[in-house]
């Protein structure tokens, strides 16, 4: 499979997307004066929520944590919480901070899971975007050599600061989880409160608040393995956070 792409400047890949950030990058947006949305998602020690093969990479981007009588691995994601255009994108479809733009920015049109192959159909560029430009992938590798380590430097930023977010979604109350394949929680901390912890979880030895963590789920059924696995399940109705299903997707 050979396949070219060139960034025609639609804005679509600006639009109603939430971009991972980095640690790093999530204070900076907080510091512009963006929102930033927490998406979890976790899975059980037993591997209930994970298919096999994806294990030991979802494992090195998880905290390893408790709920119940279970092990549990969550993964948490900061994400520029972008509801129509991105704020930085300008009347021209320029990015405003093209130069400290997003490390996920930077990848696309690649995706950053080893386990997820780039997929043109699903992307929202234009037919000509795929027509032209330079080599991406030719016989299935990609080839662009600057581009593969921005990919390794943004998996590794997701296994360097995962025990990090933990503490911070500890401090900030986040608690509960989506079950991994069956959707995801998502939270809109108040950005103040937000950048206040990131910078007090940076500036001490690191503490993780040791509270289990609840996973949110979709119906009963699942409900009954979780628990069958001796892990805790939300009973409540969401208060400071949304659940996102992926079975109705």
């Amino acid at each position: 499979m050979n396949t070219t792409f060139s960034c025609v400047g639609c804005g679509k890949c600006c639009t109603d997307h939430h971009v991972p950030l980095t640690l790093a990058e999530a204070r900076m947006w907080a510091a512009d004066g963006g929102q930033v949305i927490v998406l979890v998602e976790g899975f059980l020690g037993n591997g209930l929520g994970l298919p096999a093969r994806q294990r030991e990479h979802a494992e090195r981007r998880s905290a390893r944590v408790r709920s119940g009588a279970s092990d549990a691995y969550v993964a948490i994601t900061f994400a520029a919480y972008n509801v129509g255009r991105c704020r930085n994108l300008d009347e021209d479809n320029l990015c405003r901070i093209y130069e400290r733009r997003p490390l996920v920015c930077r990848i696309y049109p690649m995706e950053i899971n080893p386990h997820i192959a780039l997929n043109t159909a699903v992307k929202e560029c234009p037919p000509e975007s795929w027509e032209q430009g330079p080599d991406l992938i030719i016989g299935g590798k990609l080839v662009d050599q600057e581009l593969a380590g921005l990919i390794q430097r943004s998996r590794q930023a997701d296994r360097d600061d995962i025990q990090i977010k933990d503490a911070i979604c500890g401090l900030l109350g986040i608690r509960t989880t989506a079950l991994k394949g069956d959707g995801f929680t998502a939270y809109l901390p108040d950005m103040s409160a937000f950048a206040a912890v990131i910078d007090q979880v940076s500036a001490q030895p690191l503490e993780t608040s040791g509270s289990d963590w609840l996973f949110h789920v979709s119906g009963e059924d699942i409900a009954g393995q979780v628990q069958a696995a001796g892990a805790q399940v939300a009973t409540d109705a969401p208060v400071n956070y949304a659940f996102i299903s992926l079975r109705a997707a």
